[in-house]
């Protein structure tokens, strides 16, 4: 029997990437996904420009900015709710090719523990720069995600492309939007995991073309407050002693930031850190 499995896109202001993954999306091989596609409360007219380059696509509008993980915990709702066996989730600003999908499914359906599996996932415009194989692993001490750039041993699974596997989802829960906006909530999700029993595997001929920081944009002070307050929030429920990795993490942050005189960023390290 073919899986079932929903594919969900998440844009946010992002019109013109999300038409590129979009159609990328659609030159996949089977098993043939439903694809949804969630808008995140956009104010470019995403959902006009895609309902009119694809008029038969299914989009679900919020009434708010929900963040990443609300955004896509939208869809993810509405998957399980389809009874779909897997939710595939991709980023926005990502392409696909025809056998990433099926590469992820035929792990998955290798081994019933693996409750996500990833891609490799490659610069946009390169078949040779890695920025990730599927996932990372975490250093709980200085509070360091590192992405893994060759197969190996996976804490978490990156939210550029995660399949997801219902059940999973039904023992363990959907990300946790309460606790996080923005970052660091694939590495939670990908924790919990594990910790249910559940495992993380690669689909090593799954392939994905990533642009990375799509959604804000490189050097946003904003990416530093989300961050640093999810990175706190995170070393609080998943490290031994949360001091230390944030010590760790402020000193780089700022320090690097002071060197530089990018003040603006500065003052956004120091709001994540009051509001976490």
């Amino acid at each position: 029997m073919v899986p079932l499995v929903t594919v969900v896109v998440l844009n946010w202001n992002g019109w013109a990437d999300t038409l590129q993954c979009l159609a990328s999306l659609y030159t996949l091989s089977a098993p043939l996904p439903n694809i949804l596609l969630i808008d995140n409360h956009s104010s470019d007219h995403s959902v006009e420009r895609i309902r009119q380059a694809y008029p038969g696509l299914e989009v679900l509008v919020t009434n708010e900015n929900l963040g990443f993980g609300g955004g896509c915990n939208v869809g993810i709702r509405e998957a399980l709710a389809r009874s779909s066996d897997y939710i595939w989730l991709i980023n926005s600003d990502a392409t696909v090719e025809p056998h990433t999908l099926a590469a992820m499914v035929h792990q998955a359906e290798s081994n019933p523990q693996l409750g996500a599996v990833g891609s490799v996932i490659y610069e946009l415009g390169s078949t040779e720069v890695i920025q990730l194989w599927g996932g990372g692993r975490f250093n709980p001490w200085l509070g360091r995600s590192q992405p893994l750039r060759a197969p190996g041993e996976l804490a978490f699974i990156s939210g550029a492309s995660m399949l997801l596997r219902s059940s999973a989802l039904r023992e363990i829960g959907m990300f946790d939007e309460q606790t996080f906006f923005m970052y660091w909530e694939d590495t939670d999700l990908g924790f919990r995991l594990r910790r249910h029993g559940w495992k993380l595997a690669t689909a090593h001929e799954s392939r994905v073309w990533h642009r990375g920081s799509g959604s804000l944009g490189q050097g946003n002070p904003k990416i530093d407050e989300y961050f640093v307050r999810s990175a706190i929030r995170f070393f609080r429920r998943h490290t031994p002693l949360p001091i230390l990795p944030t010590i760790s993490l402020l000193t780089t942050l700022l320090s690097k930031r002071f060197f530089l005189g990018h003040w603006h960023r500065v003052r956004a390290v120091l709001r994540g850190l009051q509001s976490a």
